[in-house]
């Protein structure tokens, strides 16, 4: 039935309305419902009860903020349905191409071989004596770390405790030396390294005082040996890895052509990556920029989730550019890049600057992914002798 207080608006030829959210039948009922609604909402905002002071207010917002806002809402949204097909684009990658994903890790790194129908297989572990050597080699240059604020500061002597702390250590390392898992030059090596880092902190300790003289005088004592543990662990660790795909690539047969391989990098590994590099040697330079991928990321180690998240997005990405650009590899790239170079020149040429931009490359380049221009100067240990 109508409400009283409004019934008396309902046309004589309709039936009476059934209540406030029944199907209304009479416009003019309606009418005057949706006004007295209105005026009771009016009265409930005025009236809210005081623990919604804190939070209860009018918003404002102009026209060209919703519209605005509702645009950008595009962007965002785009990334959550990025997201859900992403999920598909993994699952339909992995059902048609294997895939390696060689991850950094200190321990070497770590392999991972997915092979469509089958469950992961992670490659084994590179020999232990790898992070011995590494170890070891670290403990000296960790020791530059320790003493670098401190030096020829008498007035200071903060640093004993942690080198204190640090000498028991690095005693202990040398007492356990022999028992260790590695070839007897090495061993010699190791141990000429562990003591000489024990006589520099007794003398610091000593002296109570770090003078720079000392230290760069044990920099320069240390080098040769240390570069010697930095070629042996490079050895182990390459031909580890080298007998790791040499077997997986035997194990895929005419799979290979179609597998995928990445590795991730932060800055200061991404000249010459042993991981990539040696991915290379199987991949070949067909494949650089194309099915072989280095990924850069913010942080030494990565998930291989993450990784694998990362493939399947330039994966798919290549197919949108194909798809609107008539190009597979445009989408590999900063989409804006080329304009922006346009746009870079035209600005200096402005300001009278002279515009210092690398090369143009076209899309799918083969090229290392890393610096490849030669020049003067050292570029190995070896070189910086």
């Amino acid at each position: 039935m109508c409400i009283p207080l409004i019934k008396e608006y309902c046309a004589p030829d309709t039936n009476p309305c059934e209540s406030w959210g029944g199907d209304v039948k009479c416009y003019r009922c309606l009418a005057v419902a949706i006004l007295l609604s209105g005026s009771s909402a009016a009265s409930n905002a005025q009236t809210l009860p005081s623990y919604m002071a804190p939070i209860a207010g009018k918003t404002a917002a102009t026209p060209a903020d919703t519209a605005t806002k509702d645009m950008l809402a595009l962007n965002t949204g785009m990334f959550d349905l990025y997201g859900d097909a992403a999920k598909i684009f993994q699952k339909n990658v992995l059902s048609k191409h294997p895939v390696i994903l060689a991850l950094f890790s200190g321990a070497g790194g770590k392999m991972i071989l997915y092979r469509p129908g089958m469950a992961p297989t992670e490659a084994p572990q590179v020999p232990i004596v790898y992070q011995l050597l590494k170890s070891v080699g670290h403990s000296t240059m960790a020791l530059a770390e320790v003493v670098g604020p401190y030096v020829d500061n008498a007035d200071d002597k903060s640093w004993r405790g942690a080198m204190l702390a640090y000498r028991s250590r690095m005693q202990s390392a040398l007492d356990g030396l022999d028992l260790t898992p590695m070839e007897p030059a090495w061993r010699d090596n190791n141990r000429t390294i562990l003591q000489n880092n024990i006589v520099f902190m007794d003398e610091c300790v000593a002296k109570g005082v770090i003078p720079f003289a000392t230290l760069e005088a044990f920099g320069k004592k240390q080098a040769p040996f240390l570069a010697k543990n930095v070629a042996w662990a490079a050895q182990t660790q390459v031909g580890h890895w080298m007998t790791v795909l040499a077997d997986w690539k035997a194990q895929l047969g005419a799979d290979w052509d179609k597998t995928y391989g990445a590795s991730n990098t932060i800055y200061v590994a991404r000249q010459n990556n042993v991981l990539f590099s040696v991915l290379a040697q199987f991949f070949g330079p067909d494949a650089i920029n194309d099915r072989l991928l280095l990924i850069e990321t913010v942080s030494f180690t990565t998930t291989p989730a993450d990784m694998l998240e990362s493939l399947t997005r330039i994966i798919a990405d290549r197919s949108v550019g194909s798809l609107f650009f008539g190009n597979y590899h445009l989408m590999d790239y900063e989409l804006m890049g080329g304009d922006a170079r346009v746009a870079i020149a035209a600005e200096t040429g402005k300001r009278g600057m002279t515009t210092f931009l690398p090369p143009v490359v076209p899309f799918g380049s083969k090229q290392w992914p890393t610096l490849i221009t030669p020049g003067p100067g050292p570029a190995s240990i070896a070189d910086s002798r």
